[in-house]
This record gives C-alpha cells, structure tokens and sequence, in this order.
C-alpha cells in the first residue's frame, strides 16, 4: 500500500524582474535556509525521519546558460550526503518524483528546490524557440509568445473573449498580486494601461503576458508519520495527473484543452473528486497570458465549453477563488510556474497566506503547464490536514 504523502513547508524569494546581484545558489540557498527553519530538519541523517535523504532540483541548461544546470546547486541541497534528481520540465513535476520516491518507501524526507533567472537571457522568446522543431517551425520564427497568439485569437473567437475581458483579467491579477509580498514590485494598472499597451502577437499584448521573473521556490514532502511530527499543519497531496498533447500546432486544436482535460481527469480520480466545481475551494492556475485564465478553467471542467468569457461576467475567479496570490501574470519565472502555485495552494490550506488568504479553503488545485500553447499540464490535488 501507498503511502500518504504530505507538505510540511513552503518557502520563496521575491519574484523580482532583474535579480543581477544574486547568484543562482544564494536565491536557493535563501529558500533552503527557510524551510530548515520551519521544519529543524538537516541534511545529516542518522535514522529514518531524522534528515532529509532525497533531493530534486528543478532548473534549465538554456535559462541557466550552462550545462548540468544542477551541477552547481548540489552543495546547497546537500545532495553530497545523499540522492539528488533533476527535473528540467514543468516544476511542478517535482511533487510527482517526491510524492513517487516517498509513497513507494524508497525515501521519507524529500527536499524540492527550484530556481530561474530569466533576466539574464537576451530574450525569453529566444529560450521558448528552441522547443520547436528545427526544420519547420524554427525557420518562421516560433516561439511560446507566437503560439500563444494563434490559441488565444481561436479561444477567442470561440468563447467570445474581448480585449476588455483581458485587461479585467490583467487588472485583478496585479490587485491580488499587491497583497503578495513575494510580488511586491509588480504596479497596479487600470484596464486603460492594458488596452493599450502594445501588441506582442495578436491579441497579445505586453499587460497580457507574465512578466520576466527570478526567483526560487522549494517545499519538504515527507511521508504521513514523519509529517505530522514535523509540522501541525501537513498539507495532503491527493491526487496528480498530467498529460501532453502532440508536438506539432498543425496536428492539434487549440481550443480543446485535450492535455488539460485528460491530467485533470486523472487527478481527480485519483483524489477521488466526482464534481470539482462543488468539491474544491481555491485553485492556483498557471496562467501566462490572460486568456489562458478563463481557458484553463474550462479545461479543469469548472465550467461548460465556450463560456469563457460568460464565466468573467458572471464574477467567476472571485467565487471559485482563483488565483488569491495574482497567479503567474504576477509574476513567476515559466519553469516554476507550477511549483509556485502548489505553494501558494499549501499556504492558503495551511491559512497562512496572509493578505491573500481567500477564506478557510479545505481542499485545492494546483496547476502547471508547459510548452507551446498549453502543450503539457499537469494537475496536483491537495487537502488541508
């Protein structure tokens, strides 16, 4: 049998446009130190339960602008006394490998730990055009940002989402984001500022995009009996699910949310969710441009196909209580979009998330997606212990 599987504590820089003074080891170091406090762990184990005896870092060779992009963080994990994995994905995916490694006895105690400088690329875009093929879609210039325009102009259309629903999307993620002190640099803007500012691939403008982000982000999993020893507060991972859709743009529809649908599917059966929409309380979605909001919620089935922008009208994100933290058009790096949503939701389960805190939420989603145009998601269940 399994075994239950819990977050004992969540830990993250600020989430700052241009981080130049930091280097990669002291932001993760500054998390690191975080979590040990919260939990008196250390990487020294003597019997099980005592120390941390796994570790799994996320981050990029190309963000990173080097090979083995893990290679120099392992003195900060303290992989040097014991396992350390990398994921180079989705950072979400960082839950899935610890949940897996405790819940199958392998290890008890599971440090995840991720970090991304974008600033220091000449151009994000750059970064996201070498996930295309090179013979085809490399040569006219694809990239997220290009693909991102061609799904948001078909949802668009589909559901009936205009420029002025986009800026309101824009306007209350900076609002909440103000509340959040690891976002704290990011300006409030009216729906004027959003309606104009410029286009960056139609109907994309610069408001609509999640802003350029470095930071760390990382969280101690561990299994039941340690956990509740650890914290009087484990927050419980129910359920996970991902699922990626073809590589090619031309081989999929857009608008269909295919990968979405199948990862929440899977994640909610394995959580045992029959009816989301009533059974869970707060949802952190990764949206990285402002129409991915109201389309990654039609995705999680929170709502019926095409009714997108009907579910803004009708006061949608305040009543399901998405995004209390600002979402990623607060500002998240692309890599750890996923991973800062689960922390947030563990905050909001644990009610410590102070100006943010939405309520007294039991139950909670996390979400992260990589690749073009929703190409990969992931869904992570948590519960309130």
């Amino acid at each position: 049998m399994a075994r239950k599987v819990g977050i004992c504590a969540v830990a993250q820089t600020n989430w700052e446009r241009d981080r130049w003074q930091d280097r990669f080891q002291g932001m993760a170091l500054e998390v690191v130190e975080s979590l040990q406090a919260q939990t008196g762990l250390t990487f020294t184990r003597h019997e099980p339960g005592e120390g941390i005896d796994m570790s799994v870092s996320v981050s990029d060779d190309v963000f990173d602008a080097r090979t083995i992009s893990d290679n120099a963080m392992t003195d900060v994990l303290g992989a040097h006394f014991g396992c350390e994995e990398k994921v180079a994905q989705e950072g979400i995916q960082a839950i899935y490998y610890g949940l897996a490694a405790i819940a199958s006895g392998h290890h008890d105690i599971v440090l995840v730990l991720g970090h991304c400088k974008e600033s220091q690329g000449k151009s994000r875009n750059m970064v996201t055009h070498l996930a295309f093929d090179p013979f085809y879609t490399r040569p006219v210039g694809m990239d997220f940002c290009a693909a991102a325009g061609l799904q948001a102009m078909a949802y668009g259309e589909k559901s009936n989402l205009t420029d002025e629903h986009l800026a309101r999307i824009v306007v209350r993620a900076r609002e909440n984001a103000a509340k959040n002190p690891h976002t704290s640099g990011l300006e409030t803007v009216t729906e004027k500022q959003v309606l104009e500012s410029k286009m960056l691939a139609d109907p994309i403008r610069e408001l609509h995009a999640y802003p350029v982000s470095d930071g760390a982000v990382g969280m101690i999993l561990a299994a039941e009996d340690i956990a509740k020893k650890i914290t009087d507060k484990p927050v419980w991972i129910k359920g996970v699910g991902n699922c990626m859709d073809s590589f090619f743009l031309g081989d999929r529809d857009l608008t269909a949310n295919v990968a979405l649908r199948k990862a929440a599917e899977r994640a909610y059966g394995r959580a045992g969710i029959n009816n989301p929409a009533k059974e869970l309380d707060l949802f952190e979605v990764s949206d990285q441009y402002a129409y991915q909001l109201p389309m990654w919620m039609e995705g999680l089935g929170l709502f019926d196909e095409s009714r997108g922008a009907a579910w803004l009208d009708e006061g949608g994100p305040e009543k399901m209580n998405v995004n209390p933290s600002g979402g990623m058009l607060a500002g998240n790096a692309l890599l750890l979009g996923g991973l800062v949503r689960a922390a947030e939701a563990t905050l909001q389960l644990k009610g410590e998330a102070g100006d943010r805190q939405a309520g007294h939420p039991k139950t909670a989603l996390a979400h992260g997606v990589m690749g073009p145009a929703g190409q990969f998601h992931s869904v992570v269940i948590l519960e309130q212990g």
